[in-house]
């Protein structure tokens, strides 16, 4: 018996939609793995399911996707993308010649690639340098106020820090010597409770006698 025919819909079930997505995907890759070895084409295959985990093959490490729509532009003359895609694309390269023209400037502002430079030029670059060494000059006397001032806040701090304990340390030092005061006064009083037994008069025995 054949198998049967699969109505072509969605399929509801989320757990047998992803079984069948990851079957159909592999069975996908494998086909397009074959047909670029058996027949030497040039394949580029995108997937993007549900969940958004793209997966793509194509049929070279150095095979790109921009290289085969060129390729595909050139021999179909078909676009597969509008006029918004091409002026993306034009202000793409335009940020792109900008990035490079300030390369150049951060090379020319190192002291690098400047004997192309007119005489203008190397004016105008040495005034950007020397306003810029005026600002780096005057962020780093700020910094450094900064860091003085907050050294002198530490510093007075620890010298209240200090002070506090200096004249706690005497109050117990007072203390201290006032309880031994104490308890020295006490031990003397205490030697001079003593109690003294006065023995009672009592007539010579031998008188009696």
């Amino acid at each position: 018996m054949g198998r049967g025919k699969i109505e072509i819909k969605r399929i509801e079930n989320s757990s047998n939609r992803q079984v069948t997505y990851t079957k159909r995907r592999n069975g996908i890759i494998k086909k397009a793995k074959e047909i670029t070895v058996l027949c030497d084409a040039k394949v580029f295959v995108i997937i993007v399911p549900s969940s958004g985990k793209m997966v793509d093959f194509r049929s070279g490490p150095k095979e790109t996707l921009l290289k085969l729509l060129d390729k595909y532009h050139a021999q179909g003359g078909n676009k597969l993308w509008d006029q918004k895609h091409e002026n993306l694309f034009i202000e793409i390269d335009k940020v792109r010649k900008e990035n490079d023209g300030m390369q150049i400037e951060l090379r020319h502002m190192k002291g690098e690639d400047i004997s192309s430079l007119s005489h203008l030029d190397l004016m105008s670059l040495e005034e950007a340098l020397e306003i810029g060494l005026s600002s780096i000059r005057d962020k780093k006397a700020q910094h450094l106020d900064a860091v003085i001032d907050n050294t002198r806040a530490v510093e007075d701090e620890n010298k209240r820090l200090r002070y506090e304990l200096h004249k706690r340390g005497k109050t117990e030092e007072n203390m201290m010597e006032m309880e031994m005061e104490d308890g020295y006064h006490q031990k003397m009083q205490g030697n001079y409770n003593v109690v003294f037994r006065v023995q009672p008069n009592q007539p010579n025995l031998h008188d009696r006698m």
